[in-house]
């Protein structure tokens, strides 16, 4: 198939990927950069407060889910398969770990709780996505959903009374 759309034979294709484990940072490479955000510290400029970054990261992490789920609805099947691919798996979700703790981080706080992260990584996840779109709900609401509740458990944690 790949031969095909190329326009090659397939002994050229498989002299440049030999497995499916060579072919895979090429694709996920090419699909990610033509993703529709950037999922990176210029989401925060010139956001104040957690609320705002929040709000921004959900937007845009929920913007990047809705791009990538004709890919990511077999993702755990296929990420069984390739190395590859579970291993860019893990690399994105670092990321995006990363990225929720800097969201949590404003304005010189020392930042959330690890339980606090780990449940904004869970409401932020490709399945809580699916789950809060499946029944037509666009992706916007959907992010506003995850970002209020993920809003609600900061505002009960330790990191958000300091603030006060």
């Amino acid at each position: 198939m790949i031969a095909r759309k190329a326009g090659v034979s397939i002994p050229t294709v498989y002299k440049y990927f030999p497995t499916g484990n060579h072919l895979v940072p090429a694709c996920t490479g090419l699909v990610a950069g033509r993703a529709p955000v950037r999922l990176d510290e210029t989401l925060f400029q010139g956001l104040d407060g957690v609320p705002a970054r929040v709000r921004a990261l959900a937007g845009a992490l929920f913007r990047l889910h809705e791009y990538f789920s004709p890919w990511l609805r077999w993702s755990d099947a296929d990420a069984a398969a390739f190395p590859a691919l579970r291993k860019y798996f893990s690399q994105v979700q670092e990321h995006q770990v990363a990225m929720i703790r800097r969201a949590l981080t404003a304005g010189g706080s020392k930042g959330a709780p690890e339980t606090v992260v780990r449940f904004a990584r869970i409401l932020l996840d490709f399945p809580s996505w699916r789950t809060l779109t499946e029944g037509g709900r666009p992706s916007e609401q959907a992010a506003e959903a995850a970002a209020d509740a993920i809003l609600a458990i900061y505002r009960s944690s330790p990191a958000s009374k300091e603030k006060s």
